[in-house]
C-alpha cells in the first residue's frame, strides 16, 4: 500500500477515484436486477412473499460468508489477504468472480431451477464482498485521510445513481417501457430475456475489470505489513456463523408446498415460527458484538482489528444501518397499498418507491462536495444547490419515464431540511451520524403516529437521513486501526447481512401485528417502530465513538475540519 496514511496532509488522486467510483455504480445498477427478478421468481417458481425474499437474502448473506473467508484467511496465516493483493487487484478478481455468479446465473435459468439461481446471485455477491472490502478503504487511501468520508460519499453517490436509474434502464430493456409495469408483465416475461440481461451483466463485469487493471491512475495499494493472528476473533465469528445457520434452517425449511393453500390460521402460525427464528438470528448477532466488545477490553491479545471498540460497535452500526435502509424501502410498498396512505396499486406506488431510493441520490451528491477540495465560499453554495438540482433530476428523469409525480413536489421541503442539517453537521463525521440518526428516529415517529401525505414523507425522508450515513460509520470505524484496516473492513462488510435480517424482521412483525388486530393495515403502520429502534442505536454509535476515540487520541472531527477543505 502507499504510504498515504502516513502524510498528515496530501493531494487527492482525482484519476484513481474516478476509475474507482466506476465501480461503485456498477454495484448500484448490478443490484437494480433484482427488483425485477424476485417477482419474477415469484410467479415463475410459485413461492409466497417470503420465500420470494430468499433472494435478498442469498444476496446479502454472501457479503458475510465472503468477507469471513477473507479474514479466516488472514487469521490464520497472519497476513490479510487484501492487503497483501493489493486493493486494485482485489477488485478486479472481485468482479471477475461476480462475472462467474453471472455465468451461473445464466445456467440455471436455462435449467430452470430457483435454487441455482439462487447460488448465481450467491457468488455473484462474493465478488461484491471483496469488491467493498478493498474499495472503501481504498477511497480514504487515494487522498487526505481528513478528507476520506467525502470520497467515501462521492463513491456511494455515483452508487445512487446506478440504483435510481438501473430500474428504469432494465425495465426498458426487459419490458420495452419503463411504465406500469405490473406482475403480469413479470410473470409473463421469458427466460430468453432473462438470460439476455445476465449476459449483459457479466459482460460489464468483465469490461469494468479490465478498465481497473489497465489503468495507469490507480495503484496496485499493497500493504506486505504483517498483523498478529486473530485466534479469538475467528473462533467467535465461526460460533456465531453456525448459530446463525441454525437459525435459518428452520425459516427456510418451514413450509415448501403452494401457500395458497394455507388456510389463515396456518398462516398465521407460520408467520409467527419464522417471526421467531429471525429475531433469535438477529440476538446471536447483537449479544455476540456486544460480548466481544467486553471481552476485548478485558484482554485485547487475539481479537486483531476487534480488540477496537470502535470497529465492534460499528459492526453493530452497519448492521443496523443497512437493515434500517433496505427495510423502509422495501415496506413501502405495502404501506402505501393501505386505505389511510392511498390505496395505491404497485405501479401507482413507483414513484414513491423511486423517490426513497432516490433520496439516498440527493444527500451523497450534497455529502460528495466535500471530496473535491472547493473553496468554503463554493462549498456552501454547492452544497444548498445540488440536493435541489437533484431533487428535480429524479422529478424530471421519473416523469419523462412516464410517472405521475406530482404528489411528490412539496417533499422539497424535506430536502430543504437535510441541506439546514447539513450545514449544522459541517462535514463532521461525528456531528453528521448524530444529527442524521436524529433526524432518522423523528421521522419514522412522525411517520408512525400520522397517517397521509405528513406520514408517507416522514417514511421517504428515511432515504434522506440513511444518505450520509455509511461514509460516517465506516470511516468512524476504521480510524486508528493502522495495519489492521483492511481487516477491520472485512469485518464491517460482513455486517451488510444486516439487508436480510432486518427488513423480513420488520415484515414478519407486521404480519404478526396485523393478525392480532382488527385495523386494516395497522400491522405495517407499526412495524415501523423497529426502524426507529434501528435509527436510535446509530444515534448512541454516533455518541459513544467520539468518547471512544478521543481515548486514543483521535479527534476525528476537528481532523476533518482540517486540511483539504
Amino acid at each position: 500500500m502507499s504510504n498515504v496514511h502516513n502524510k498528515p496532509t496530501q493531494e487527492t488522486n482525482y484519476g484513481a477515484l474516478g476509475t474507482l467510483v466506476t465501480v461503485f455504480f456498477f454495484w448500484g445498477f448490478i443490484a437494480a436486477g433484482n427488483s425485477v427478478f424476485i417477482p419474477f421468481c415469484k410467479h415463475k417458481f410459485n413461492l409466497d412473499q417470503f420465500q420470494s425474499q430468499l433472494v435478498d437474502t442469498a444476496f446479502y448473506f454472501a457479503y458475510f460468508i465472503g468477507a469471513l473467508i477473507l479474514f479466516a484467511v488472514g487469521a490464520m496465516k497472519g497476513n490479510d489477504p487484501v492487503a497483501k493483493w493489493g486493493y486494485k487487484k482485489s477488485i478486479v478478481y472481485g468482479l471477475l468472480f461476480s462475472a462467474l455468479g453471472a455465468a451461473a446465473m445464466i445456467i440455471a435459468v436455462n435449467l430452470g431451477t430457483f435454487p441455482g439461481m439462487l447460488v448465481g446471485l450467491f457468488i455473484v455477491a462474493l465478488g461484491f464482498s471483496l469488491q467493498q472490502t478493498a474499495a472503501q478503504p481504498f477511497a480514504i487511501a487515494l487522498g487526505d485521510p481528513a478528507t476520506g468520508t467525502n470520497r467515501v460519499t462521492l463513491g456511494g453517490a455515483i452508487n445512487s445513481f446506478g440504483t435510481t436509474i438501473g430500474p428504469l434502464v432494465v425495465a426498458l430493456a426487459l419490458f420495452g417501457t419503463t411504465a406500469a409495469i405490473t406482475d403480469e408483465k413479470i410473470a409473463s416475461l421469458s427466460l430468453g430475456k432473462v438470460i439476455l440481461l445476465y449476459s449483459c451483466v457479466g459482460a460489464l463485469f468483465i469490461g469494468a475489470a479490465a478498465l481497473f487493471y489497465f489503468s495507469k491512475k490507480v495503484p496496485s495499494g499493497i500493504n506486505l505489513e504483517k498483523t498478529e493472528k486473530a485466534n479469538k476473533a475467528l473462533g467467535m465469528l465461526l460460533i456465531m456463523t453456525g448459530l446463525l445457520a441454525v437459525m435459518f434452517v428452520p425459516i427456510f425449511s418451514s413450509y415448501k408446498g403452494d401457500p395458497t393453500l394455507l388456510s389463515d390460521v396456518e398462516k398465521h402460525g407460520l408467520e409467527a415460527y419464522r417471526l421467531k427464528w429471525l429475531v433469535g438470528a438477529f440476538a446471536v448477532i447483537v449479544a455476540f458484538l456486544l460480548a466481544v466488545n467486553v471481552s476485548a477490553k478485558k484482554n485485547s491479545d487475539g481479537w486483531g482489528a476487534m480488540k477496537y471498540p470502535q470497529l465492534v460497535l460499528g459492526m453493530l452500526a452497519i448492521f443496523f444501518y443497512v437493515g434500517v435502509e433496505v427495510s423502509v424501502g422495501s415496506n413501502l410498498s405495502e404501506l402505501l397499498k393501505q386505505t389511510d396512505f392511498g390505496g395505491l396499486s404497485s405501479s401507482e406506488a413507483t414513484p414513491y418507491v423511486a423517490m426513497y431510493w432516490g433520496s439516498l441520490m440527493i444527500g451523497r451528491w450534497a455529502g460528495a462536495v466535500g471530496a473535491f477540495g472547493f473553496s468554503k465560499q463554493k462549498r456552501v453554495i454547492l452544497q444548498f444547490i445540488v440536493p435541489i438540482v437533484a431533487f428535480f433530476i429524479l422529478i424530471l428523469v421519473n416523469t419523462a419515464f412516464g410517472y405521475d409525480m406530482q404528489n411528490l413536489y412539496w417533499y422539497l421541503v424535506c430536502v430543504a431540511i437535510q441541506i439546514g442539517a447539513f450545514f449544522v453537521s459541517n462535514d463532521k463525521p461525528v456531528k453528521t451520524l448524530l444529527i442524521f440518526s436524529l433526524l432518522g428516529v423523528a421521522a419514522m415517529i412522525i411517520g408512525t403516529l400520522s397517517t397521509g401525505t405528513v406520514a408517507i414523507y416522514a417514511f421517504l425522508s428515511g432515504g434522506l437521513c440513511c444518505s450520509i450515513m455509511w461514509p460516517c460509520i465506516f470511516s468512524l470505524s476504521i480510524a486508528g486501526l493502522g495495519k489492521y484496516t483492511t481487516q477491520g473492513s472485512a469485518f464491517l462488510i460482513m455486517m451488510i447481512l444486516g439487508g436480510g435480517i432486518i427488513p423480513p424482521i420488520q415484515g414478519k412483525f407486521a404480519d404478526y401485528l396485523q393478525a392480532n388486530s382488527t385495523v386494516a393495515g395497522s400491522g405495517i403502520h407499526a412495524s415501523y417502530w423497529v426502524a426507529t429502534l434501528c435509527f436510535a442505536y446509530l444515534a448512541f454509535f454516533a455518541f459513544a465513538v467520539k468518547g471512544i476515540l478521543s481515548k486514543q487520541g483521535i479527534n476525528y472531527d476537528a481532523e476533518t475540519t482540517g486540511g483539504g477543505h
